[in-house]
């Protein structure tokens, strides 16, 4: 189910800098999220308690955001906006929308770069703007001796595994394809990395599987990678813990008491284990000579 919606701001300014992704802005066209990962970080989360399957497309959101970014421009504060921070900016209905691409549009206008996270093909389609935002959008002065990109597009995978691909991320394109996704966006002269997030603990977060992920991430083009922790909210019958432990049951029940001793009654990982995949990502990237996080630039 699809509703169109109105809303009155589209452009949200953080408090402080996302130590990940750089960004000091975010849009978000859509609310909702076709593609229906199951371990979505959305699901119970603040940001989206008890988000159910519908999606809805913020029908004024060009307008809206038309009047908020001149407004930054003209004071001349420009940071990087993250398109999308809390959905998929290239659901299948950005193909009728094209919300996203319209917003693009105006980034370009107002020459602010941009952060792109996505799992789809679909971002191929606009990678006439991307290039130009990437030439000529406007950093942040404290960035302008660190990072050399205006545009920057990364793909995000948990598993390698095209079976479990399709249990945890029903909608979404299976990880080569976004990996041969990635692969085109670099060969255009782009700025590209992978998000290996969430990892998946006991499934995907081996010293094998990681490896093997950063080292085609690597062989496909990619300028940086990420590793990051699942996390689980919620109580309700629609939350990513709800969904994330009901997949373990019926695929990998014999993990549930490791899940439970590992996350206790917290949504993230204990410290011991996210310090553990990070050490683990870090020795692999240098090996592979890639960029392990964008905050170490």
């Amino acid at each position: 189910m699809i509703k169109e919606i109105v809303v009155k701001s589209i452009l949200n300014k953080h408090k402080k800098r996302d130590d990940w992704f750089l960004d000091d802005y975010s849009i978000n066209p859509y609310s909702g999220c076709s593609f229906n990962c199951i371990y979505c970080y959305i699901r119970g989360s603040k940001y989206g308690e008890n988000m159910r399957e519908a999606v809805s497309v913020k029908i004024n959101a060009v307008e809206v955001l038309e009047k908020q970014i001149s407004r930054r421009a003209k004071k001349s504060e420009y940071g990087i906006i993250a398109l999308s921070s809390s959905t998929e900016p290239y659901m299948r209905i950005e193909e009728k929308y094209r919300l996203t691409r319209k917003i693009l549009e105006v980034i370009l206008k107002y020459r602010f770069p941009v952060e792109i996270a996505t799992k789809s093909t679909l971002v191929l389609r606009d990678l006439d703007l991307l290039k130009e935002i990437d030439r000529n959008g406007i950093l942040p002065e404290d960035l302008k001796d660190k990072l050399n990109h205006k545009a920057i597009i990364s793909f995000s995978i948990s598993t390698l595994d095209e079976k479990l691909s399709k249990i945890l991320e029903p909608a979404a394109p299976s990880p080569i394809k976004r990996l041969e996704t990635l692969k085109k966006c670099k060969e255009e002269g782009l700025f590209v990395g992978v998000n290996i997030i969430p990892v998946l603990p006991f499934i995907s977060d081996s010293e094998e599987e990681l490896d093997s992920m950063i080292r085609l991430s690597k062989e496909f083009g990619a300028d940086f990678v990420f590793v990051g922790g699942l996390t689980l909210f919620g109580k309700g019958p629609f939350d990513s813990k709800t969904l994330y432990y009901k997949f373990l049951e019926k695929y990998f029940p014999s993990l549930i008491p490791a899940y439970k001793r590992l996350y206790r009654i917290f949504p993230m990982p204990n410290r011991d284990y996210q310090k553990r995949i990070d050490n683990i990502a870090r020795e692999f990237a240098d090996k592979y000579k890639i960029r392990y996080k964008l905050s170490a630039i």
